[in-house]
């Protein structure tokens, strides 16, 4: 029975905080009094006395049914209800939604959370402008906890269906589906060498330097690696994703570093780590949609200074036959450099439809470039050879731009990233042909996430993706090694990769 409670009130976690999330704002409209929650699977519904109840046990005693869960559990309702609904929120909630109102980036959320909760009387909100009104009561009103929060949502009445996180689930399995048979349609690629995935350790030199960009107010943070070696005279660039900072790619351009190429590791400024920090401490909105055109732009800088001998002077570098590696929205970065166009027109039509049975967590972020899609077709001739490892891409980019490329793209992809889905996100927009003309191909990894295909600085294993990538930059940029994609023995012993490309 306490195993029982335990996932019931799991469920109940989530789904409140879903349900905050999608109520709306109606002015003076009268706080909510109760919450209904709809459990299908065992035909009961839940109400909860959000007016009279100000401790745990109120809020038990305001339902015979919990009252009954709460006895059978020893006691087990009130302890998980009390740790779930009293718990402070985090002081720095309040501003950072205060920042974030408005933002694309919340609106989208607020959308996909609104199909989990009906208000009486009451449309949707995704502003988030009621729930940080109702956030700010809370705290003015010394309730500065979940059950505080419920107790400032305007309305009547709320009510959730646990059908709708059913239907969720189901459309996150069938988001991956796809992909986990073609791999076992699939033959994995045989393991790397372990002397050659774990190179990386040493033959190289870092150093960070700071580099200044037109388009941006500060000055741009580079780590740049280099072989201690004989350079082949390449250079790789690679991007980070949402959030993210060059360390957590630095184990690939290692790698790269110790086989001869030259590595430029840009932080993005508008979407980086530090960028994240400022959002939580409420000092920072969002990203912007402009960063959708800044990020390929910080990239390009880059070459420039290479080209004008600004940036890794003294040094032999092929400038016209440069490779670029993206992780996540890095990747999509990638694909921008590489010549795919982008565009509104999908993202107009798509974006508000909750009940999309593509829509998966990336198109958050997708939907929020909307503003800036037009402008964000930004292609340099000198990328010739791009890995695009989780690439957000299905409402962005216009598929049939795929045949002009003027790079070779690698693209990646794991079968248990639940944050940008193999199936909407890799597999179906290359299906057809037309995006794989000329020689590109899509690679999947069994068991990959979102957060396990990258590679750290501090990483003490090899990195998983570090000698695909070597293999076929070796390979796209024509640099003489026994090493290629072509030739096979870029696999991982625990998570295979599988050359999906022929099928589909």
């Amino acid at each position: 029975m306490t195993l029982f409670l335990d996932h019931w009130v799991d469920g109940v976690r989530a789904a409140a905080l879903a349900s905050v999330l999608s109520v709306s704002f109606a002015g003076s409209v009268s706080a909510v009094e109760r919450l209904t929650i709809d459990l299908p699977l065992l035909d009961v519904n839940v109400s909860l006395n959000l007016k009279g109840a100000r401790t745990t046990r109120e809020l038990i005693e305001s339902n015979p049914d919990l009252q009954e869960l709460d006895r059978a559990g020893d006691g087990s309702v009130s302890r998980l209800l009390g740790q779930f609904l009293t718990a402070p929120l985090p002081q720095r909630t309040s501003s950072v939604l205060e920042q974030s109102v408005g933002h694309p980036l919340l609106e989208q959320a607020l959308l996909a959370a609104s199909e989990l909760v009906k208000v009486e009387g009451l449309p949707a909100d995704t502003s988030g402008r009621m729930l940080s009104d109702a956030l700010q009561a809370a705290y003015r009103d010394g309730e500065p906890n979940l059950l505080g929060l419920l107790r400032h949502v305007p309305g009547e009445s709320l009510s959730m269906d646990f059908q709708a996180l059913a239907f969720y689930a189901k459309r996150l399995r069938a988001n991956q589906d796809d992909a986990r048979t073609l791999v076992q349609q699939g033959t994995a690629m045989a393991p790397a060498p372990k002397s050659l995935a774990e190179s990386g350790a040493e033959g190289w030199t870092r150093v960070e330097i700071r580099f200044p960009a037109a388009h941006r107010s500060q000055l741009l943070d580079i780590t740049v690696l280099t072989p201690q070696g004989t350079s082949n005279g390449k250079l790789v660039v690679i991007s980070h994703g949402l959030w993210d900072e060059p360390d957590s790619f630095e184990g690939w351009g290692r790698l790269l570093a110790a086989h001869g190429y030259t590595v430029l590791l840009p932080d993005h400024p508008g979407s980086d780590a530090k960028q994240q920090k400022q959002l939580l401490d409420g000092a920072s909105p969002p990203p912007s949609a402009e960063e959708l055109r800044f990020r390929p732009l910080d990239i390009s800088v880059l070459l420039d200074g290479v080209e004008a001998g600004t940036l890794l002077t003294g040094q032999q570098i092929a400038i016209d036959d440069v490779a670029v590696v993206g992780h996540s929205w890095g990747a999509t970065t990638a694909l921008q450099l590489s010549g795919l166009q982008t565009t509104s027109r999908k993202l107009k039509t798509r974006c508000q439809d909750p009940l999309d049975l593509d829509r998966n967590l990336s198109w958050v972020l997708q939907c929020s470039w909307l503003s800036g899609a037009d402008q964000g077709s930004l292609a340099d001739s000198r990328v010739k050879a791009a890995v695009v490892v989780s690439p957000p891409m299905r409402l962005l980019f216009d598929e049939s731009s795929g045949p002009f490329l003027q790079a070779k793209v690698l693209l990646v992809s794991g079968t248990k990233d639940w944050i940008v889905p193999s199936d909407p996100e890799a597999v179906v927009p290359l299906k057809g042909g037309k995006p794989l003309a000329n020689g590109h191909r899509l690679v999947l990894a069994s068991g990959g996430s979102h957060f396990n295909l990258w590679a750290p600085a501090d990483q003490n294993e090899a990195p998983i993706l570090g000698p695909l990538i070597l293999a076929w930059i070796n390979e796209q940029l024509a640099v003489p090694s026994a090493h290629t994609f072509s030739g096979g023995g870029w696999g991982h012993a625990s998570v295979p990769l599988v050359d999906v490309t022929g099928q589909l």
